[in-house]
């Protein structure tokens, strides 16, 4: 990573915004994208024991996608549609690959879920990404394609080429590179992951 680059970004962002996210403007943004009450819903939706309900857990994994400020207008119906329409064997697959993720084996779960939704088109980093990153606010990383591609070319991540069609290897070491630039920064600029990132976003030369 570019330390210095990271580091310029840090003071330009308190320049504008004095407090870092306690700063009345981003308290204002933060409320726009409901983070904490979606990470409140999945963790009580989606831990373990509620897996043995395969219908409702599908269901609020709908609801997420589509209360997610995060995940694009056109990708909500088509998602909500491929659940709704989804049977026997690839409903169990779903909930089977979201389990592993959250609770099992992620890299597992994560094949699982890519090769069932290119079915349909809908292998998206954005919608794989979405129920793990409310989950563990703190860990996980919600991956938003321009937004990654943006990060790695200005701070210049190293051994990272980003491909649009998901890949665990790629999303672990991304990840791995984004948590070592939190350890550089001021605790202000980074109450969560989304938070973090969307400070990394708004740094970007093309930000608006």
């Amino acid at each position: 990573m570019n330390l210095q680059k990271l580091k310029h970004a840090q003071k330009q962002f308190f320049s504008a915004y004095p407090g870092g996210f306690s700063h009345p403007d981003m308290i204002a943004i933060g409320k726009k994208h409901n983070v904490h009450k979606l990470a409140d819903f999945c963790v009580e939706s989606f831990a373990e024991e509620r897996f043995n309900q395969p219908d409702e857990l599908l269901d609020n994994w709908v609801k997420v996608v589509s209360r997610s400020s995060m995940i694009s207008l056109f990708e909500k119906p088509k998602f909500k549609g491929f659940i709704n329409t989804a049977m026997g064997d690839e409903r169990k697959v779903l909930v089977d690959s979201l389990y592993e993720i959250l609770h099992g084996k992620a890299s597992i779960g994560f094949s699982l879920q890519c090769d069932l939704l290119k079915r349909d088109k809908l292998a998206k980093w954005t919608l794989i990404s979405a129920v793990p990153a409310y989950y563990r606010l703190h860990d996980e990383i919600f991956m938003k394609p321009n937004t990654v591609k943006g990060i790695i070319a200005h701070f210049e991540l190293p051994d990272l080429l980003y491909k649009p069609s998901p890949s665990w290897a790629f999303y672990q070491h991304y990840r791995a590179q984004i948590l070592q630039m939190k350890a550089h920064i001021d605790e202000s600029l980074k109450p969560n992951n989304p938070a973090f990132c969307g400070f990394l976003m708004m740094s970007l030369p093309n930000a608006k």
